[in-house]
């Protein structure tokens, strides 16, 4: 399958990435080492020592540096082969593959395509765990499944009322109710207006109302979302305008989700969850958390499930439904991308 390197991938939670404490993660099947350096610079390289090939990331920080910890070689932040302990003559030309690595939105993003073409402008605009004017819990999964069968997923609801029946409790609204779906850049963007009627586990109030849902999709796989509570009426009235945050009634709240291929056939699945600082607090947040971590749970194991069924199934292929609007236009999006860089993606099948 095919996957976008001219993007920014998320590697990891930015507080995972202890100061000086080398992290290893793989990205499109390449290893990464990711490291704070002594000045709080963020680093990233190829996790593979041009020696004997051992994991720099089983190496020491030394300063702006690292030490690989088989043979001692030493390693500039940019890659450039610094020391060989025992030999003086350094090979002009060694060294390893630097990334482009920042640290926004409480993530670690690193650029797996041309370095001259990383612009931190095209980092998706996430919602920090850290940004106060939302009380978000966060957790990660890792998936023995390609990372567009989550992508796919997450690009297509529909599959609530069945997935999500005990966790979501959603019902058939899902269904009758197809969302918006509208293509924006470097992504597609999803809404839909539902209605939520008294007792229903989203409508807190003795009267009817709507709700509001929305989220951008963004290469390599980034779901950014929010929805909220409004008056009955308020869809009639606003027809496609977005509806102000300010307004909602209730249950404003943001996730963000971002989904990196690890290599083919496994990914690893981020994501955070919470309410408005307005709209809840900490106990509303740690109830969404746990509804959200028996929901996540069941994506899992349908998308593993369904991973072992492509693997044993001759040129496998799928028949699109009336729902598969938002998948077929950002994976048609991604072959787009695919034939201008057709260099700087990585096909794991």
């Amino acid at each position: 399958m095919t996957h976008v390197r001219n993007a920014w991938h998320v590697a990891a939670w930015s507080c995972d990435i202890a100061a000086e404490k080398p992290f290893a993660i793989s990205i499109l099947g390449e290893p990464v080492v990711i490291w704070r350096s002594a000045s709080g610079a963020i680093r990233a390289l190829e996790d593979r020592c041009i020696h004997r090939l051992a994991p720099l990331s089983l190496g020491r920080c030394e300063g702006e540096n690292l030490r690989c910890l088989y043979h001692g070689l030493l390693f500039a932040p940019d890659g450039g082969l610094l020391e060989i302990p025992g030999q003086d003559l350094i090979p002009p030309k060694a060294g390893v593959r630097s990334y482009p690595v920042a640290d926004r939105h409480d993530w670690i993003w690193v650029w797996m395509g041309d370095p001259a073409l990383a612009d931190e402008a095209l980092i998706p605009p996430a919602v920090g765990t850290s940004d106060p004017d939302w009380i978000l819990g966060y957790g990660q999964l890792d998936y023995a499944a390609d990372a567009r069968l989550i992508c796919d997923n997450l690009l297509d609801f529909s599959h609530l009322p069945y997935v999500h029946a005990q966790s979501f409790q959603a019902g058939p609204e899902f269904a009758a109710n197809p969302p918006k779906i509208t293509p924006v850049e470097r992504g597609v963007r999803v809404t839909r207006w539902l209605p939520a009627d008294v007792g229903n586990w989203r409508n807190p109030h003795d009267v009817p109302v709507e709700v509001y849902q929305t989220y951008d999709f963004l290469v390599p796989g980034v779901l950014l979302m929010w929805s909220a509570n409004y008056p009955e009426g308020t869809a009639a009235r606003l027809g496609d305008a977005i509806p102000a945050m300010d307004d909602a009634l209730s249950g404003l709240n943001f996730t963000s989700q971002a989904v990196t291929s690890t290599g083919p056939g496994t990914a690893r699945y981020y994501f955070s969850w919470g309410p408005h600082c307005r709209h809840g607090d900490a106990a509303k947040r740690d109830g969404m958390m746990k509804m959200a971590g028996l929901a996540f749970a069941e994506d899992k194991t349908m998308i593993e499930a369904q991973q072992r069924v492509i693997a044993m199934t001759p040129d496998p292929k799928v028949m699109p439904t009336a729902h598969d609007r938002g998948v077929t236009l950002y994976n048609r999006l991604v072959e787009k991308l695919a034939r201008h860089n057709p260099s700087e993606l990585e096909s794991a099948a």
